[in-house]
């Protein structure tokens, strides 16, 4: 069983974990042989090491975790000479999530990332660009199209664009991410939140609001993606409130090439394990060749 996202990213299954809830990948290998995973992805990179929001910076709801990490991180160079040769001692594919906060710093972190021997980037573009008055980067889609657009011109990597799903028509930023290059779509990235101290009566996090994953958000990112997948030919790596192998299967008929699980490896890392295993026993219970013949094969 392989799955092909593109030539230079192939995966030996649909289970990747999703960035910012890894860490660097190496902090996870003690609770399962992370060769197991179809792909490992990093937590965000920036061109300069990054602190992030003050604390608390995560906060649990029901169903849901709301984190306000802020993105902080050692950055471009420092992955690459202290984490980097880690990933690449386990043999899958490495992923290479980043962001910045211009056009420039994007094609910068791409341009090291990729002469650093990285076959695949992630770009996280739920960013503000500064020069353009804080509007995120994925919420415009001829902003989107010349950032990936530049990124694209400076690197042969597997290109991914992690979509926002805060826009009021997605298919136009799918749309316009596919024309400007990208090889693949994530779909999507976490749902702005917040939570109050009700004895306190003041927020429960030290940034105020973060970004709400886990299952409460599941019926939402999988009606993105089914919408998504109506008007894109590239692949789609489906992300959001993924706990089961069941989860993973109605991702995948919806439309997904593949999966990326967040905070539901935060409760329990063993969880992914428990997926990749739980899709094989599907597979063979309905005498399926290749996991690859559910995308996209709802039935309506």
């Amino acid at each position: 069983m392989s799955i092909r996202i593109t030539d230079q990213l192939v995966l030996d299954n649909p289970v990747m974990n999703a960035s910012g809830t890894f860490a660097y990948g190496e902090e996870f290998a003690e609770f399962f042989d992370l060769a197991r995973l179809g792909a490992v992805i990093t937590k965000g990179l920036s061109l300069n090491p990054k602190i992030g929001n003050p604390t608390p910076r995560i906060v649990e709801t029901p169903c849901g975790l709301i984190n306000a990490i802020g993105l902080e991180n050692v950055g471009v160079d420092t992955f690459v000479s202290d984490k980097l040769p880690f990933l690449n001692s386990l043999g899958v594919p490495v992923i290479a999530n980043f962001f910045g906060n211009s056009e420039d710093e994007y094609v910068a972190c791409a341009e090291r990332l990729s002469s650093a021997g990285l076959r695949a980037l992630e770009m996280n573009v739920s960013c503000p660009n500064v020069k353009k008055g804080g509007i995120q980067f994925g919420t415009d889609p001829n902003v989107l199209h010349q950032l990936i657009t530049r990124v694209r011109a400076v690197t042969d990597a597997a290109l991914i664009v992690k979509l926002s799903p805060l826009v009021t028509d997605i298919q136009r930023m799918a749309l316009a991410a596919q024309e400007a290059g990208a090889d693949a779509l994530t779909c999507v990235n976490t749902f702005p939140a917040m939570a109050i101290d009700v004895e306190t009566w003041r927020p429960v996090l030290g940034n105020i609001t973060g970004g709400l994953s886990g299952p409460a958000i599941k019926p939402i990112a999988l009606k993105l993606v089914f919408e998504v997948a109506k008007v894109i030919e590239i692949p789609i790596i489906a992300s959001g409130g993924i706990m089961t192998a069941s989860d993973v299967v109605e991702y995948l008929l919806a439309g997904a090439s593949a999966v990326e699980v967040g905070s539901a490896g935060l409760r329990d890392p063993n969880c992914f394990i428990e997926i990749i295993d739980g899709l094989e026993d599907y597979r063979q219970r309905h005498k399926i060749n290749d996991l690859s013949d559910l995308t996209g094969a709802i039935r309506l």
